[in-house]
């Protein structure tokens, strides 16, 4: 039995707890194809291949950095600079998190391996998240710029993804703090085109949600214009652990979800993170297909689109409900035909009455002035005759 990797986002920490291992039991796993076959379907992705598989475009991976050798990844991974200080000039090492979250958004299937929802997209690796080298938690220390201060590590990944040309940017890391420059960073980016998903956080079973009925919010899901993703079981349910807040736009599967390693093995994962990574392949499906669609467009053909929509119509847990690739497409198609403004000739008017007499030209208006000339000297005339009564009396 393969031993599942859970991604926590937890005050402002992320955490990565359980070994990435093979089977101990001595007895060969199945397939992975066939392990991840429930998270194809369920997000109807095979029938979206139809259409497209994600040629030409490109997912940033702000993460841990992302294994290039990796066969499902080999000859479709540039990595970026190490951002995590304005000064870092240090090379960074791949990580299990980044590198697994990459396989999902892009993973070509090679060799029988793993295949992800846009397997011929590409990946830019970010690397922002470090790992510690024994394969234990990594984390983000109390204090350092990503946390919220005016230099936001996150938010020079966010700016270096949009300037790079990134088309989407994938983001399964969060913390409970928000700030100025990240939202600035996400601003810019949708303005550049990129659209910004990110994992909700596993903040679910927290004594906070368990005390307030709804879970602190993780950033930089919950700025305005991210696609925050939350996580469904085989079952099309909401996972216990993921964070319920209005933050979630959609959900995704997020629990026993294969992902590949470095190692050549697949470990199942759960947490948002997972999901996150699913969404952000669908909508480099989008991209791919219709390049100009503005990220507004786009989240818009994601909730559009979704099956196991809550009654009604919205809820906190999984959004708008569970992404659907295909129906997606479909959706951007039918948005990809709207116009943003309708051009109004100049002799247009509504209504099937005439025209409004056009406006005075500005100015003085001649026939007041010869009357307001004449009250002025009518008076000044009799002040005048009024002087000259008064001196004969005298």
């Amino acid at each position: 039995m393969l031993t599942a990797l859970r991604a926590v986002v937890a005050s402002g920490v992320l955490l990565l707890s359980g070994p990435l291992t093979g089977s101990q039991t001595g007895t060969a796993p199945p397939p992975v194809r066939e392990q991840q076959q429930w998270v194809l379907n369920a997000l109807n992705v095979e029938q979206a291949w139809s259409v497209t598989k994600g040629e030409g475009v490109t997912v940033a991976v702000i993460d841990s950095g992302v294994d290039p050798r990796l066969k499902e990844l080999r000859g479709r991974v540039t990595v970026g600079p190490n951002l995590s200080s304005p000064e870092s000039r240090e090379e960074s090492t791949p990580g299990r998190h980044g590198t697994a979250m990459a396989s999902l958004i892009a993973g070509s299937g090679a060799d029988g391996g793993l295949v992800g929802v846009a397997p011929k997209a590409r990946i830019l690796s970010l690397p922002l998240v470090p790992e510690e080298p024994d394969g234990g938690a990594g984390l983000i220390p109390p204090g350092e710029d990503f946390l919220g201060s005016s230099r936001s590590a996150l938010a020079r990944a966010i700016r270096y993804a949009a300037d790079q040309g990134a088309d989407v940017i994938s983001m399964s890391v969060g913390n409970h703090r928000t700030d100025r420059s990240e939202r600035e960073a996400v601003s810019y980016a949708l303005g550049r085109g990129a659209v910004l998903v990110a994992a909700v956080g596993n903040d679910g079973q927290s004594l906070y949600t368990q005390m307030n009925g709804t879970s602190y919010w993780t950033f930089p899901a919950g700025y305005p214009g991210v696609i925050g993703v939350g996580a469904v079981d085989k079952n099309g349910k909401a996972a216990a652990f993921s964070s319920d807040n209005m933050s979630v736009l959609v959900a995704a599967p997020g629990v026993g979800v294969p992902v590949a390693d470095r190692n050549g093995h697949y470990p199942l994962t759960e947490g948002t993170s997972a999901a996150a990574a699913l969404v952000a392949g669908v909508t480099a499906l989008i991209k791919a297909r219709y390049p100009d669609m503005r990220p507004e467009q786009v989240a818009q053909a994601l909730t559009a689109s979704t099956h196991g929509r809550p009654f009604a119509g919205y809820d906190d847990k999984v959004g708008f409900g569970v992404v659907d690739a295909a129906a997606a497409l479909g959706a951007a198609e039918r948005l990809s035909g709207q116009r943003r403004s309708v051009a109004v000739p100049d002799e247009t008017h509504f209504g099937a009455g005439e025209d409004s007499p056009l406006p005075s030209r500005p100015g003085p208006d001649p026939v007041r002035l010869w009357i307001f000339g004449g009250g002025a000297l009518l008076g000044l005339v009799a002040f005048g005759w009024a002087v000259a009564v008064l001196n004969q009396r005298r």
